[in-house]
Protein backbone atom coordinates (compact mmCIF):
# COMPACT_ATOMS: atom_id res chain seq x y z
CA UNK A 1 0.00 0.00 0.00
CA UNK A 2 3.01 2.29 0.18
CA UNK A 3 4.30 3.40 -3.20
CA UNK A 4 7.61 5.11 -2.46
CA UNK A 5 6.32 8.63 -2.98
CA UNK A 6 5.86 8.60 -6.74
CA UNK A 7 4.37 11.82 -8.12
CA UNK A 8 0.66 11.65 -8.91
CA UNK A 9 -0.14 13.19 -12.27
CA UNK A 10 -3.73 11.91 -12.16
CA UNK A 11 -4.70 13.61 -8.89
CA UNK A 12 -6.82 16.71 -8.50
CA UNK A 13 -6.43 18.94 -5.45
CA UNK A 14 -9.69 20.81 -4.91
CA UNK A 15 -9.57 23.95 -2.80
CA UNK A 16 -12.88 25.26 -1.50
CA UNK A 17 -11.37 28.50 -0.18
CA UNK A 18 -8.30 30.58 -1.06
CA UNK A 19 -7.17 30.27 2.55
CA UNK A 20 -6.20 26.65 1.82
CA UNK A 21 -3.74 27.55 -0.93
CA UNK A 22 -0.57 27.24 1.17
CA UNK A 23 -1.59 23.75 2.30
CA UNK A 24 -2.53 22.78 -1.26
CA UNK A 25 0.78 24.01 -2.65
CA UNK A 26 2.66 21.98 -0.04
CA UNK A 27 0.73 18.89 -1.13
CA UNK A 28 1.37 19.58 -4.80
CA UNK A 29 5.09 20.07 -4.19
CA UNK A 30 5.42 16.70 -2.48
CA UNK A 31 2.79 14.63 -4.29
CA UNK A 32 2.21 16.32 -7.63
CA UNK A 33 -1.29 16.75 -9.00
CA UNK A 34 -3.39 19.57 -10.43
CA UNK A 35 -4.72 22.44 -8.31
CA UNK A 36 -8.33 23.53 -8.81
CA UNK A 37 -9.27 27.05 -7.70
CA UNK A 38 -13.04 27.15 -8.29
CA UNK A 39 -13.53 30.66 -6.88
CA UNK A 40 -11.93 32.03 -10.05
CA UNK A 41 -15.15 31.13 -11.90
CA UNK A 42 -17.64 33.31 -10.09
CA UNK A 43 -20.43 32.48 -12.56
CA UNK A 44 -20.59 28.72 -11.83
CA UNK A 45 -21.34 27.20 -8.42
CA UNK A 46 -18.51 25.11 -7.03
CA UNK A 47 -20.64 22.00 -6.86
CA UNK A 48 -21.30 22.20 -10.60
CA UNK A 49 -17.61 22.82 -11.32
CA UNK A 50 -16.63 19.78 -9.29
CA UNK A 51 -19.22 17.59 -11.02
CA UNK A 52 -17.81 18.63 -14.40
CA UNK A 53 -14.24 17.82 -13.33
CA UNK A 54 -14.99 14.72 -11.27
CA UNK A 55 -14.20 12.09 -13.92
CA UNK A 56 -11.17 13.96 -15.27
CA UNK A 57 -8.99 12.64 -12.40
CA UNK A 58 -8.66 9.19 -10.89
CA UNK A 59 -7.85 10.62 -7.45
CA UNK A 60 -9.03 13.68 -5.55
CA UNK A 61 -7.80 15.48 -2.48
CA UNK A 62 -10.50 17.86 -1.28
CA UNK A 63 -9.40 20.46 1.25
CA UNK A 64 -12.74 21.06 2.85
CA UNK A 65 -15.14 20.07 5.58
CA UNK A 66 -16.47 16.53 5.14
CA UNK A 67 -20.02 17.86 4.84
CA UNK A 68 -19.06 19.97 1.84
CA UNK A 69 -17.37 16.98 0.23
CA UNK A 70 -20.45 14.82 0.74
CA UNK A 71 -22.69 17.44 -0.85
CA UNK A 72 -20.33 17.84 -3.80
CA UNK A 73 -20.31 14.08 -4.36
CA UNK A 74 -24.09 13.76 -4.32
CA UNK A 75 -25.20 11.77 -7.37
CA UNK A 76 -21.66 11.29 -8.74
CA UNK A 77 -20.60 7.97 -7.20
CA UNK A 78 -21.48 4.95 -9.34
CA UNK A 79 -19.30 1.94 -8.53
CA UNK A 80 -16.43 1.37 -6.10
CA UNK A 81 -14.39 -0.25 -8.86
CA UNK A 82 -14.57 2.75 -11.18
CA UNK A 83 -15.19 5.80 -8.97
CA UNK A 84 -12.25 8.16 -8.44
CA UNK A 85 -10.62 7.94 -5.03
CA UNK A 86 -11.55 10.85 -2.77
CA UNK A 87 -9.67 11.94 0.34
CA UNK A 88 -10.92 14.85 2.43
CA UNK A 89 -8.35 16.95 4.30
CA UNK A 90 -9.50 19.59 6.76
CA UNK A 91 -8.05 23.07 6.32
CA UNK A 92 -5.94 22.72 9.46
CA UNK A 93 -4.31 19.57 8.07
CA UNK A 94 -5.33 17.44 11.06
CA UNK A 95 -7.23 14.56 9.45
CA UNK A 96 -6.95 12.88 6.04
CA UNK A 97 -10.21 10.98 5.57
CA UNK A 98 -10.55 8.23 2.97
CA UNK A 99 -14.10 9.08 1.86
CA UNK A 100 -14.76 7.28 -1.42
CA UNK A 101 -13.25 4.27 -3.24
CA UNK A 102 -11.13 3.50 -0.21
CA UNK A 103 -9.85 0.02 -0.87
CA UNK A 104 -10.50 -0.66 -4.56
CA UNK A 105 -9.91 2.89 -5.78
CA UNK A 106 -6.86 3.64 -3.69
CA UNK A 107 -8.24 6.32 -1.37
CA UNK A 108 -6.84 4.51 1.66
CA UNK A 109 -3.37 4.59 0.15
CA UNK A 110 -3.83 8.24 -0.80
CA UNK A 111 -4.97 9.12 2.73
CA UNK A 112 -1.68 7.78 4.11
CA UNK A 113 0.31 9.74 1.55
CA UNK A 114 -1.53 12.94 2.42
CA UNK A 115 -1.14 12.26 6.14
CA UNK A 116 2.59 11.60 5.84
CA UNK A 117 3.10 14.91 4.01
CA UNK A 118 0.98 17.05 6.31
CA UNK A 119 1.31 15.32 9.67
CA UNK A 120 -2.42 14.53 9.64
CA UNK A 121 -4.00 11.42 11.10
CA UNK A 122 -5.12 9.02 8.34
CA UNK A 123 -8.76 8.03 8.84
CA UNK A 124 -9.61 4.66 7.28
CA UNK A 125 -13.07 3.18 7.78
CA UNK A 126 -13.23 0.31 5.26
CA UNK A 127 -13.78 -2.99 7.05
CA UNK A 128 -10.92 -4.67 5.18
CA UNK A 129 -8.43 -2.43 6.98
CA UNK A 130 -10.27 -1.09 10.02
CA UNK A 131 -10.90 -4.52 11.55
CA UNK A 132 -7.23 -5.46 11.57
CA UNK A 133 -6.19 -5.23 15.24
CA UNK A 134 -2.40 -4.85 15.11
CA UNK A 135 -0.16 -1.82 14.74
CA UNK A 136 3.55 -2.46 14.23
CA UNK A 137 6.13 0.17 15.15
CA UNK A 138 9.52 -0.11 13.48
CA UNK A 139 12.88 1.49 14.02
CA UNK A 140 15.87 0.44 11.96
CA UNK A 141 19.45 1.21 11.12
CA UNK A 142 20.27 2.78 7.80
CA UNK A 143 20.53 0.41 4.88
CA UNK A 144 18.62 -2.56 6.27
CA UNK A 145 16.93 -4.71 3.66
CA UNK A 146 13.30 -5.65 3.25
CA UNK A 147 14.29 -9.19 4.20
CA UNK A 148 15.82 -8.01 7.48
CA UNK A 149 12.67 -6.07 8.31
CA UNK A 150 10.46 -9.03 7.39
CA UNK A 151 12.47 -11.34 9.64
CA UNK A 152 12.20 -8.95 12.60
CA UNK A 153 8.47 -8.38 12.07
CA UNK A 154 7.75 -12.10 11.86
CA UNK A 155 9.80 -12.70 15.00
CA UNK A 156 7.76 -10.09 16.87
CA UNK A 157 4.42 -11.34 15.57
CA UNK A 158 5.13 -14.94 16.43
CA UNK A 159 2.16 -16.98 15.27
CA UNK A 160 0.09 -13.90 14.36
CA UNK A 161 -0.10 -13.44 10.56
CA UNK A 162 0.77 -10.26 8.67
CA UNK A 163 -2.85 -10.15 7.55
CA UNK A 164 -3.76 -8.89 11.04
CA UNK A 165 -1.48 -5.85 10.74
CA UNK A 166 -3.35 -2.60 10.04
CA UNK A 167 -0.32 -0.35 9.52
CA UNK A 168 3.41 -0.03 9.91
CA UNK A 169 4.59 3.05 11.79
CA UNK A 170 7.95 4.78 11.94
CA UNK A 171 9.44 8.26 12.36
CA UNK A 172 10.14 10.84 9.69
CA UNK A 173 13.87 10.12 9.73
CA UNK A 174 13.10 6.67 8.33
CA UNK A 175 10.33 7.69 5.92
CA UNK A 176 12.47 7.06 2.85
CA UNK A 177 14.42 4.03 4.05
CA UNK A 178 14.46 1.77 0.93
CA UNK A 179 14.23 -1.52 2.79
CA UNK A 180 11.24 -0.33 4.80
CA UNK A 181 9.47 0.99 1.72
CA UNK A 182 10.15 -2.25 -0.15
CA UNK A 183 8.79 -4.32 2.73
CA UNK A 184 5.57 -2.29 2.91
CA UNK A 185 5.10 -2.38 -0.86
CA UNK A 186 5.79 -6.12 -1.06
CA UNK A 187 3.19 -6.90 1.60
CA UNK A 188 0.69 -4.16 0.64
CA UNK A 189 0.93 -2.53 4.06
CA UNK A 190 0.39 1.19 4.70
CA UNK A 191 3.32 3.09 6.16
CA UNK A 192 2.42 5.81 8.62
CA UNK A 193 5.15 8.35 9.32
CA UNK A 194 5.21 10.30 12.59
CA UNK A 195 7.18 13.49 13.14
CA UNK A 196 10.10 13.02 15.47
CA UNK A 197 8.71 15.86 17.58
CA UNK A 198 5.46 13.93 18.00
CA UNK A 199 7.35 10.88 19.22
CA UNK A 200 9.55 13.01 21.48
CA UNK A 201 6.41 14.34 23.19
CA UNK A 202 5.50 10.77 24.18
CA UNK A 203 8.84 9.00 24.60
CA UNK A 204 7.50 6.00 26.53
CA UNK A 205 9.77 2.98 26.22
CA UNK A 206 10.23 -0.19 28.27
CA UNK A 207 13.99 0.23 28.03
CA UNK A 208 15.79 3.25 26.62
CA UNK A 209 18.46 2.71 23.97
CA UNK A 210 21.68 4.70 24.24
CA UNK A 211 22.36 4.07 20.54
CA UNK A 212 18.97 5.43 19.46
CA UNK A 213 19.32 8.40 21.81
CA UNK A 214 22.71 9.24 20.37
CA UNK A 215 21.81 8.76 16.70
CA UNK A 216 18.12 9.74 16.58
CA UNK A 217 17.71 11.94 19.63
CA UNK A 218 15.00 9.73 21.16
CA UNK A 219 15.11 7.02 23.83
CA UNK A 220 13.32 4.67 21.44
CA UNK A 221 11.33 4.54 18.20
CA UNK A 222 9.32 1.37 17.71
CA UNK A 223 7.40 1.37 21.00
CA UNK A 224 6.27 5.03 21.06
CA UNK A 225 5.43 4.85 17.35
CA UNK A 226 3.21 1.82 17.86
CA UNK A 227 1.55 3.30 20.95
CA UNK A 228 0.84 6.68 19.34
CA UNK A 229 -0.67 5.10 16.24
CA UNK A 230 -2.56 2.48 18.23
CA UNK A 231 -3.81 4.96 20.80
CA UNK A 232 -6.60 2.76 22.14
CA UNK A 233 -4.48 -0.38 22.24
CA UNK A 234 -2.02 -2.09 24.55
CA UNK A 235 1.57 -3.06 23.97
CA UNK A 236 1.55 -6.82 23.48
CA UNK A 237 5.11 -7.13 22.14
CA UNK A 238 7.69 -4.73 23.60
CA UNK A 239 10.78 -3.83 21.63
CA UNK A 240 12.11 -6.90 19.86
CA UNK A 241 15.40 -6.39 18.02
CA UNK A 242 16.94 -8.48 15.27
CA UNK A 243 19.82 -7.63 12.96
CA UNK A 244 19.46 -3.84 13.01
CA UNK A 245 15.63 -3.75 13.14
CA UNK A 246 13.54 -3.05 16.24
CA UNK A 247 9.83 -3.95 16.29
CA UNK A 248 7.01 -3.37 18.78
CA UNK A 249 3.39 -4.47 18.42
CA UNK A 250 0.24 -2.87 19.81
CA UNK A 251 -3.14 -4.59 19.72
CA UNK A 252 -6.46 -2.74 19.81
CA UNK A 253 -8.52 -2.96 22.97
CA UNK A 254 -12.07 -3.45 21.70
Amino acid sequence: MYDKGRSMTDCGIWLVRPESEALALALQERLGGVLYRPWLDIATPQKEQFAAAYRQQSQWIMIAASGIAVRFLEGLAQDKHSDPAVVVLDEAGRFAVSLLAGHEGGANRLAYRVANVTGAVPVITTATEALKPLVVGIGCRKGVTAGQIAAAVHLALGERPLSEVREIVTIDLKANEPGLLDFCELHDLPLRVLASATVAARPWVTKASDWVQQNVGLPGVCEPCALIAGARGRLIVPKTALNGVAVAVVEDNI
